[in-house]
């Protein structure tokens, strides 16, 4: 065999396995599209954006964030799942996906461990504990001792977004922590659960940071402690819970990118690379804190665990307070 040919056939087969398994190697070859389970304009679509301006300018490829909204995530949920399993679909949701409702609604078309491969965790959104003006409890520590004295009485009312949602789930780690009982009151979002709380409607809410910080600032309501690990800057002044001696209410909000499942590796691991170093980058790292969120880059092995931990904690927190999603 010549020099030549031999030469020839070791192309021919080098191309033949880039075929077989490694298309994947010029990924990507077309533009991308992000679903985002939610309307235009509110935080996750933000930050799905955000990543979409910075993964096309690093690929050059168009990256297009479709909004998918409806049945609490769900159907947005739905449809990545079972998208080509190509890299060219991806979806950013947030914890409510991926733990809140799988632990909460059986059911469910899709399965936060089983349907995706899991890329990144980019944000955390830490939730914050508000009261009326008029409540006589200037600490985390002080409301808990008045919930515990009106248990008796059916127990102070705080707002919540609906049965299951993130500030309910808060909302019951709190009481559990206080060895409390509390009533919660739902209200459509923050602008009807701040003017709740305004007006005296309840006692205590819990709400987003962002959604809650220019009304706090404004003196319209009190901030007693916010979740997470660090102080929030839209509320400087305002201890985590940890710092107020209930380290136990530890419900945080998350961001994460994920592609269908059987996604090949190498492109999981082009997107993981991608967003590590797009995570780094101090313009979208601001970005992100702008929203009141707090940027962080969390890869495969750290957002299974988060899923398996936070299904856990839902399941016992939603069974001792009796919450179902039907």
């Amino acid at each position: 065999m010549t020099v030549t040919l031999r030469a020839a056939l070791a192309a021919f087969s080098l191309a033949a396995c880039a075929h077989a398994g490694g298309v994947h190697a010029a990924y990507p070859e077309q533009a991308i599209k992000i679903v985002v389970p939610f309307t235009p304009g509110g935080a996750t679509d933000s930050v799905a954006r955000l990543l979409a301006n910075k993964l096309s300018a690093r690929f050059g490829q168009a990256v297009i964030v479709e909004n998918r909204p409806g049945a609490s995530t769900v159907i947005g949920a739905e449809a990545a799942a079972r998208a080509q399993p190509d890299g060219y679909t991806l979806m950013l949701s947030g914890s409510t996906t991926y733990t809140v409702l799988p632990a909460l609604k059986p059911g469910l078309p899709y399965d936060p461990q089983k349907s995706y491969e899991h890329i990144a965790i980019v944000a955390m959104a830490p939730v914050v504990l508000l009261a009326k003006n008029g409540l006589p409890a200037a600490t985390a520590q002080e409301a808990a001792a008045l919930a515990k004295q009106h248990s008796a009485k059916g127990g102070l009312m705080y707002g919540t977004f609906g049965p299951g949602s993130a500030p309910h789930l808060a909302g019951e780690m709190f009481a559990e922590a206080a060895g409390a009982k509390m009533m919660p009151v739902p209200y459509k979002g923050s602008a009807q659960l701040v003017t709740a709380m305004i007006g005296g409607e309840v006692d205590l809410g819990v709400d987003t940071v962002s959604s809650a910080a220019p009304h706090v600032r404004a003196g319209k309501i009190r901030a007693l402690a916010v979740t997470g690990e660090r102080r929030m800057p839209q509320l400087p002044d305002v201890p985590t819970f940890a710092e107020a001696g209930m380290p136990d209410v530890s419900f945080v909000g998350w961001y994460a990118l994920v592609a269908p499942a059987r996604t090949p590796a190498p492109v999981v691991d082009t997107l993981s690379r991608a967003i590590e170093e797009i995570m780094q980058d101090p313009q979208v790292r601001k970005s992100v804190a702008d929203l009141a969120l707090d940027p962080v880059y969390l890869p495969a092995p750290a957002f299974k665990a988060q899923i398996a931990q936070e299904l856990r904690t839902f399941s016992d927190v939603a069974a001792r307070a009796g919450i179902t999603l039907d």
